[in-house]
C-alpha cells in the first residue's frame, strides 16, 4: 500500500486539479462566469426549477381528439382505397368506437374486404409485447356493411406512438423560445411533465405548448351557408374565421374577467361559419413547410412567411394553378386564418400567412409551425409558476445546510480520530468539490432534493473513513506494528466500503430510472457522491497516508 508509482501519484493529483477546475465557475459572478464559459468552456451547474424559478406543466393528451383523428384518418382512407378500386359505397360514419361503412353492390364485397384488411394499422405494441404487433382495429362484416373498432391494445400503442411525437414536437417548441434546461419527461400513459428553469411568462408557454399546429391549405367550397344552420355539402366542413375567434374571446374576457385562452367547441360552433373543403387533391397539407419566420408584408402588418419542400412547392404549386381567380383558405387547428383570393399560380414554394396578426401572435405561429403538429390535442392537468426569489431562497437555505452539514461532520471526524480526522476532513472537502466539478461536466440539474443527497453524500463520506480507521485501531489493539495495522486496515476496509456503497449506488440508478423530477434529482447527486467517495477514500486518503508514513515512519497509532 505503501508504494505508489509516479504515474499513479499524477493521475491521482491530476484529477484533483481538474475537479478544482472544473468547479470554479460555481462560485464565481455571473459575468465572470460567461468569460469562462465562452474562453475555456466550462460553466457552473444547472440550476432546476425550484432553485431559480420557472415554469412547471403537466400536459395529458386528450384521448377524445386522438379518436377522433383516428376515425377521421380512417374514414379518408377508406374513400380514397373505394375511389382508387372504383368501389361504391352507400354510406360512411362515425360510431362511438370506430366507423361502419356499407358497400353499394353486393359483388364488390369481396374486392372491399380485401382492401378494407389493409387498413388495420398494425402497429408496434412496445417492450412487453416482444415485438409483437396489434392492430389499431378490428373489421367486422355483417352482409354488406363493415364495422371497424378501435382496439384497447391498438389505442395504447398508438397513445404511445403519439406521446414521443408530442415529446419532440414539444421539444423544438421550447428550443425555440431561447430557452436552455428544460426537461420533457414522460408521465403515466398519457401525460408529459414539462420543467422550463428561468422562463417566468407561464401564458406564453401554455399558448404555445397548447396549439395543435395543424396547418393546411384548401379551398372554399363554392357554394357558402346561405343561413345559420345550413349544412355544408359533401366533403365540405364548417370552420370559424379567426376575427370571429378573436372577438370572441375578448367578449368572453370582459364578461368573466379572465384570460381566455381557447373557447369551447360549442362557443366555436356558435360563431359565423364558411365552408372549406377538406378532401380531394386540392389539399396541401403543413406537413410539408421547411421554415416559418415572423415577417411584416408591404403594408407592415406582421405576417408569417412561409417555405414547402420539394413535393410540398409542387403541390401548392399545382393548387394555385389550377384554381387562379378562386379563394383558398389558410386554415390552422381548424380555424381560418384568412382566405384571399388566388391571382397568379405561385410556383416558388413560398409564401405568407395573414390574419390580423399581433407581433408576438407571429412570433409563437413560426416556432409551432416550424416544429410540427401535435398528434392530438394537449389539455393542461397541472400548472405552477416558481418565482425567483423563492428559488433563491432555496439555493440560500440549501447552502446553509450543505454547510452545517459539512461543519458537523468535519467535527464528528475529528474529534474522535486526531490527525487521521484530518486528513479525512481534507478529503471530504476534495470529495464535495469532485462531486459539483462531475455535476458542472455532465450539465447534470441540480435540484432541491439533489442538495439533500449531497449532504447524505457528506455523511457516507465520513461512514467510509470510518469504516477505514476503526479496522485500523482494531489491527493496531491486536498487537500489530503500526505499519501493518495501516495497510492491513485499508486493505480489510476495502470489501467491505465497497459492498455499502455498490448497494446505494444500485438503489440509486433504480430511483433514478423509476423516479421523475425530484427524486432523479437526488438520485443524481447521490449515484455521483457515492462515486467520488470511494475515489477519495481509497485514492486520495491512502495516498496521503501512505505518504505519511513513508515520510514518518510512525512507531504508534493515535486513534
Amino acid at each position: 500500500m505503501f508504494h505508489y508509482s509516479r504515474w499513479k501519484i499524477l493521475s491521482i493529483l491530476g484529477a484533483v486539479l481538474i475537479a478544482l477546475l472544473l468547479a470554479v465557475p460555481n462560485v464565481l459572478p455571473p459575468a465572470t462566469q460567461d468569460v469562462w464559459k465562452t474562453k475555456f468552456g466550462l460553466k457552473p451547474m444547472t440550476l432546476g426549477l425550484d432553485l431559480q424559478g420557472g415554469s412547471n406543466i403537466l400536459m395529458e393528451v386528450d384521448r377524445k381528439d386522438l379518436t377522433d383523428k383516428v376515425q377521421q384518418q380512417l374514414m379518408g382512407d377508406i374513400r380514397s382505397a373505394m375511389r382508387e378500386n372504383k368501389i361504391g359505397i352507400g354510406g360512411l360514419a362515425k360510431t362511438d368506437t370506430g366507423v361502419t361503412v356499407s358497400i353499394n353492390k353486393p359483388e364488390e364485397v369481396d374486392k372491399a374486404k380485401a382492401q378494407f384488411d389493409k387498413l388495420l394499422q398494425p402497429l408496434d405494441a412496445g417492450i412487453l409485447s416482444a415485438g409483437a404487433a396489434v392492430n389499431l382495429f378490428s373489421l367486422t362484416q355483417s352482409g354488406q356493411q363493415f364495422t371497424f373498432a378501435i382496439q384497447p391494445n391498438g389505442f395504447d400503442a398508438k397513445m404511445a406512438n403519439a406521446l414521443k411525437q408530442a415529446m419532440r414536437v414539444l421539444e423544438l417548441r421550447i428550443n425555440g423560445l431561447g430557452t436552455t434546461e428544460s426537461s420533457i419527461q414522460q408521465q403515466g400513459k398519457d401525460r408529459i411533465s414539462i420543467q422550463i428553469p428561468g422562463l417566468q411568462d407561464p401564458e406564453r408557454v401554455k399558448l404555445l405548448l397548447g396549439s395543435t399546429a395543424k396547418l393546411t391549405f384548401q379551398l372554399l367550397c363554392q357554394q357558402q351557408p346561405s343561413g345559420a344552420n345550413a349544412l355544408p355539402p359533401p366533403d365540405c366542413a364548417a370552420m370559424p374565421r379567426k376575427e370571429d375567434v378573436d372577438a370572441a374571446k375578448k367578449e368572453k374576457e370582459t364578461k368573466t374577467g379572465q384570460k381566455v385562452e381557447n373557447l369551447t367547441d360549442a362557443e366555436l360552433k356558435s360563431l359565423p361559419q364558411i365552408w372549406v373543403q377538406t378532401a380531394g387533391l386540392a389539399t396541401v397539407d403543413g406537413a410539408d413547410l421547411t421554415d416559418a419566420q415572423p415577417s411584416f408584408d408591404q403594408n407592415n402588418t406582421p405576417v408569417v412567411t412561409f417555405k414547402f419542400n420539394q413535393k410540398g412547392a409542387v403541390r401548392f404549386g399545382k393548387l394555385t394553378a389550377d384554381n387562379v381567380g378562386k379563394p383558398f383558405a389558410i386554415v390552422l387547428d381548424g380555424i381560418v386564418q384568412s382566405y384571399p383570393n388566388i391571382n397568379e399560380p405561385i410556383l416558388g414554394g413560398s409564401g405568407q400567412i395573414s390574419g390580423r396578426f399581433t407581433v408576438e401572435e407571429t412570433n409563437n405561429l413560426a416556432i409551432t409551425l416550424r416544429s410540427g403538429a401535435l398528434p392530438a390535442k394537449l389539455a393542461i392537468a397541472e400548472e405552477a409558476t416558481v418565482g425567483p426569489s423563492l428559488g433563491a431562497d432555496s439555493i440560500k437555505a440549501g447552502v446553509y445546510a450543505s454547510v452545517a452539514g459539512l461543519i458537523f461532520v468535519m467535527i464528528f471526524i475529528l474529534l474522535p480520530y486526531g490527525f487521521f480526522g484530518v486528513i479525512a476532513d481534507f478529503a471530504l472537502v476534495i470529495n464535495l468539490i469532485m462531486l459539483v466539478a462531475v455535476m458542472s461536466l455532465f450539465g447534470f440539474t441540480l435540484t432541491l432534493p439533489g442538495i439533500a443527497g449531497i449532504v447524505l453524500t457528506l455523511g457516507m463520506a465520513v461512514d467510509s473513513n470510518v469504516l477505514i480507521y476503526e479496522r485500523v485501531r482494531e489491527e493496531w489493539r491486536h498487537g500489530k506494528t503500526a505499519l501493518a495495522a495501516i495497510e492491513t486496515g485499508f486493505k480489510a476496509a476495502l470489501n467491505t466500503v465497497i459492498d455499502a456503497n455498490v448497494t446505494t449506488l444500485i438503489a440509486a440508478f433504480i430511483l433514478f430510472g423509476m423516479g421523475t423530477g425530484p427524486v432523479r434529482g437526488f438520485a443524481i447527486t447521490l449515484g455521483v457522491g457515492i462515486i467520488t467517495t470511494m475515489f477519495t477514500a481509497f485514492a486520495l486518503t491512502r495516498l496521503i497516508v501512505a505518504t505519511w508514513v513513508k515520510r514518518y515512519k510512525p512507531k504508534e497509532i493515535n486513534l
